[in-house]
């Protein structure tokens, strides 16, 4: 960009700004201003830097117009550049009319430029240009995040593929390409924007062909019901190259909304998969029903039953034996990918391992009454049979619930709830003795949510006070993975056996602090929830539906 004539006449200025702004696709006033910047750094050279001096450059004319600026500031200011100012009582002897903050100008006569002086113009106007360019590159690209454009590989570094897109250029990291995708310079590529980021070497753009949302732009372009928002995508899930599943949702029950998307003879979704190298795609329908939701997720395998822990978001799924390898897919793809799509983890087990588990727990169950209510091994198979699981829900349960078991009556009902609690009094009697014996202070029974048996448990940890259970970390109570030698290692928790939420331990650590006095009671409220736009599982097919 030449700057030599910046000077010269008045002509050559616009003629300047208006070719830099033409081609680096900016404003023409954003070149002027710089120009005007740059003069003005100019004359500050050459009149003293310690002067207000402005230049501006009529758009029209081309005209450029230096003047030195002094500005009335109040008698008790602290000056620190007294060439720049003057106080109002001096320019009140002056000028009757002067009051703060008014500005006097002084036409400065014009000067040559010399080598000096230009070079630093140049680099000024250069630096400010390139500020508006990074900008404007920005502004355009910022509102495009979840869009799919195409471009020509400029260059490969490192696995990472350089993208010119015209006004921009785009960064495809290794990370996310499709593996055993190769690139030359000069290829024509289709990518998904998942980032624009604001930096100061210029405006990144991030671009993706292995984000989920990638897979889900591309039905929109292919699948009319799914650009139209008739279809919608409400999860999508990706082995990029290999596998993926994608969950879908017709709000038109007319519609079969996995049919739309495979097209006639899968001519729609075979254009989806020939762009991703190949990539398998199992299309599934979408259900609110959590379990339904899972069930179809799993597919192509057969599922014979789902057990829900809503808690910690876990689901164990009972396949037939046969199904097992189908379920869990080659190195455990299916499965993944199912968890992925659902938010849920996922355990698989067999019929045969199922049935197992069950008989073993019903013979520990059994062998537990047996021995705790001193009953036969037929009675203890009843109570099995019926539902219950631990002697506190024989103990506590409405007396009627046991007598209405077939050959029960009151008087044997009351007899095993008798028993079943005079067996949890010696069984308290024994654990508070192991508790005393082990040094566990009665202050930490008194912490709300420690039982008995946890505080048994902290007094073989060494958890003796209420400071100690304050003292810990929540990984220290339930159990967490550390780095050793290089080896990430599980270490267990003081209370891991009791399988607490992350939540849960939290919690009764705020609660020894409380009780420890380290914090306020008050500190335990939670905080007034503001309110959020709810994120769905659809943002993928959002900006699809938008495009």
């Amino acid at each position: 960009m030449a700057l030599t004539g910046i000077s010269a006449n008045r002509l050559e200025l616009l003629q300047i700004a208006d070719a830099v702004a033409r081609e680096k696709n900016i404003e023409k006033e954003v070149v002027i201003a710089a120009i005007e910047e740059a003069m003005q750094k100019a004359a500050r050279a050459r009149y003293g830097a310690e002067h207000d001096i402005r230049a501006s450059i009529d758009p029209k004319t081309g005209e450029l117009t230096l003047t030195r600026v002094v500005t009335v500031v109040p008698d008790d200011a602290e000056v620190e550049n007294e060439y720049a100012v003057e106080r109002l009582a001096d320019a009140l002897k002056h000028d009757k009319q002067a009051f703060v903050d008014k500005e006097y100008t002084e036409i400065l006569p014009p000067f040559e430029i010399g080598r000096v002086q230009t070079q630093m113009a140049r680099q000024v106007v250069t630096h400010k240009v390139r500020e508006a360019e990074r900008e404007k590159q920005y502004e355009e690209f910022k509102d495009r995040a979840g869009d799919i454009i195409n471009g020509t590989v400029k260059r490969v570094e490192y696995g990472n593929v350089i993208v010119d897109l015209g006004r921009g250029e785009g960064v495809m990291r290794r990370d996310q390409s499709i593996p055993r995708e190769i690139f030359n310079i000069g290829d024509r590529i289709r990518a998904y924007i998942y980032d624009v980021r604001r930096e100061t070497k210029g405006p990144q753009i991030m671009l993706s062909r292995a984000h989920p949302g990638f897979m889900a732009k591309l039905f929109a372009q292919e699948v009319p019901e799914v650009y139209d928002g008739v279809i919608e995508i409400r999860a999508v899930a990706r082995d990029p190259g290999s596998r993926a599943k994608m969950a879908v949702l017709s709000n038109d029950g007319s519609i079969d909304p996995v049919g739309a998307c495979v097209g006639m003879r899968g001519s729609r979704v075979q254009a989806v998969v020939a762009e991703l190298q190949g990539e398998k795609i199992d299309i599934i329908q979408w259900s609110p029903d959590e379990a339904t939701f899972i069930v179809n997720a799993l597919a192509p395998a057969e599922v014979s039953k789902v057990v829900l822990d809503e808690e910690d978001e876990r689901v164990e799924v009972v396949v037939p034996d046969e199904q097992l390898s189908l379920a869990i897919g080659r190195r455990g793809q299916n499965v993944r990918l199912a968890s992925q799509l659902t938010g849920w983890q996922i355990d698989i087990i067999t019929e045969a391992q199922d049935s197992e588990r069950r008989q073993r727990e019903f013979s520990e169950r059994t062998a537990l009454f047996q021995e705790a209510l001193d009953v036969d091994e037929v009675i203890a198979q009843l109570l099995v049979t019926e539902g219950f699981a631990t002697v506190e829900d024989i103990a506590y349960v409405e007396e009627h619930e046991v007598a209405s078991i077939e050959g029960f009556d009151e008087e044997t009902a009351q007899e095993l709830q008798t028993r079943a609690r005079e067996y949890l009094e010696r069984e308290a009697a024994e654990l508070d003795a192991k508790r005393k014996a082990s040094g566990v202070e009665d202050a930490v029974l008194e912490v709300e949510g420690v039982t008995l048996p946890m505080a048994v448990a902290l007094g073989e940890a060494g958890v003796k006070t209420v400071e100690d259970l304050a003292d810990l970390a929540t990984d220290e109570v339930r159990g967490g993975y550390e780095t050793r030698d290089g080896e990430r290692v599980r270490v267990p928790g003081v209370l891991e056996s009791f399988q607490l939420s992350v939540e849960d331990a939290e919690m009764l650590i705020l609660r020894a602090r409380v009780a420890a006095g380290w914090i306020d009671a008050s500190d335990l409220e939670p905080p007034a929830a503001e309110e959020e736009d709810a994120e769905t599982l659809g943002d993928y097919a959002e900006a699809a539906q938008d495009a």
